[in-house]
């Protein structure tokens, strides 16, 4: 029998140029120059990039598209959306989180966003968003891979029932421990907390993804524990630190100590480039902080960093629109990542990085991954990052289920090229 699907003349994100990938069974059973026979559907990639999806490893689902809902955030700061969510809870349903997070999905998989992991809010008694979101993860499973993390966002200790209320939501299916120390009302708390997340997480056999150190405070050093605890319950490989905003204003010595610890302990980090940007420093007069934490040194120290999107229109941010490639660019900038080889780590940081954060089987351009890809109008993987390329085809397990037009402009100007195609412009280096 023909293959379901063969993309011809694809650029790979490893650099090599020419290849045929054939899919079949939905997975992927040839990675080659020149695979000849018939298809069931050929795409000619014509020489641009072949990516595996993309993977937004932290994003809070649950109050997504709720811009506006019940006001919006005047000032734009964390602690005023954090105060909005808490009015906004009380007047959920759970149709309209369903609805509000099918829509989103829709719009992620016409990004070629295939794999989401989400917070949810279990701080709330009736455990609403948990059970809405337990139900879109069930509805997208053919398309989207979502995992959900049991997230206090209202503190472990201090909500007090969001012991109880965490436990429940484990037992209903969720997938991931979460945890927001420095939310706690004291740092004792917060470490605390982390103690005791991790060994529910050690006796569930579950993955671990805390919010840590969301900060502009240097002294809010749990990433510390969690390293030091994820060490000694032996879950290396299973723990997430995402946001660490507070290691940009940490002593450079304490940091000298602090990454090692992270590394020897293999916990991934996880910057959110969108967000930290435009809620850190927000008590800075001049200079001014970044927000984002220290990718470059986490990456020398050999720790397995990736980008998160964190939230699209909701109470704390009312920009976004999941894509991925946004969250790169950001990234980038902020981080001064601008060597080659750092250009091309943002575009892992929301591809292979993220896919290992969340432990995603078949992930890849390899005979036996899934056959889950996007074809970018791009022929790199720096330029798909600079022009946020656009999503030409969107495969799921062998099947083409979102198609974009290219981006090509028609121009009427004496004695020039009829037509512009941005991703034309750049001169081939790598």
């Amino acid at each position: 029998m023909p293959p379901d699907l063969v993309v011809r003349n694809a650029n790979l994100p490893d650099g090599r140029t020419g290849i045929d990938v054939a899919c079949a069974g939905g997975k992927i059973i040839a990675v080659e120059p020149g695979i000849r026979g018939e298809a069931n559907r050929v795409i000619d990639a014509g020489g641009r990039l072949l990516s595996p999806p993309f993977v937004d490893c932290h994003f809070h689902m649950d109050a997504t598209l709720s811009l506006g809902l019940p006001r919006l955030n005047q000032s734009g700061t964390l602690l005023e959306g954090i105060a909005l969510w808490g009015e906004l809870k009380p007047l959920l349903t759970a149709e309209a989180v369903i609805e509000r997070a099918l829509r989103y999905c829709d719009l992620a998989v016409s990004r070629g966003l295939l794999a989401i992991r989400s917070h949810v809010d279990i701080c709330d008694d009736r455990l609403l968003a948990v059970d809405a979101l337990l139900e879109v993860k069930r509805q997208v499973a053919p398309y989207i891979d979502l995992q959900l993390v049991a997230f206090p966002q209202d503190g472990y200790y201090r909500s007090p029932t969001a012991a109880e209320n965490l436990a429940r939501a484990l037992d209903r299916g969720v997938d991931i421990v979460g945890g927001i120390p420095h939310f706690e009302p004291t740092m004792a708390d917060g470490a605390a907390s982390v103690a005791a997340l991790c060994a529910i997480a050690e006796k569930r056999g579950l993955m671990v993804d805390m919010h840590c150190d969301e900060s502009d405070d240097p002294l809010s050093r749990h990433i510390e524990t969690l390293a030091a605890v994820t060490r000694r319950l032996g879950l290396a490989g299973r723990v997430t630190g995402s946001h660490l905003t507070s290691m940009h204003s940490m002593d450079n010595y304490y940091v000298s100590k602090l990454l090692p610890l992270i590394a020897e302990a293999g916990v991934h980090a996880v910057a959110n480039p969108l967000i930290n940007i435009v809620l850190q420093g927000r008590h800075d007069t001049y200079p001014k902080r970044r927000g984002q934490t220290r990718v470059p040194e986490m990456r020398a120290r050999g720790i397995n960093v990736a980008f998160g999107q964190d939230c699209t229109m909701d109470p704390w941010y009312s920009l976004g629109g999941a894509d991925m490639l946004d969250v790169a660019h950001m990234g980038l900038h902020v981080g001064q990542l601008t060597s080659r080889e750092a250009m091309r780590f943002c575009f892992d940081a929301v591809t292979t990085n993220a896919a290992t954060v969340m432990n995603l089987a078949g992930y890849g351009i390899a005979v036996g991954c899934n056959a889950d890809l996007v074809v970018l109008q791009a022929a790199d993987p720096i330029e798909a990052v600079r022009l946020r390329a656009r999503r030409l085809a969107v495969v799921r397990r062998g099947k083409v289920i979102a198609e974009t037009p290219s981006d090509v402009t028609a121009l009427s100007l004496p004695g020039r090229p009829t037509e512009v195609d941005p991703a034309s412009y750049a001169p081939r280096q790598r």
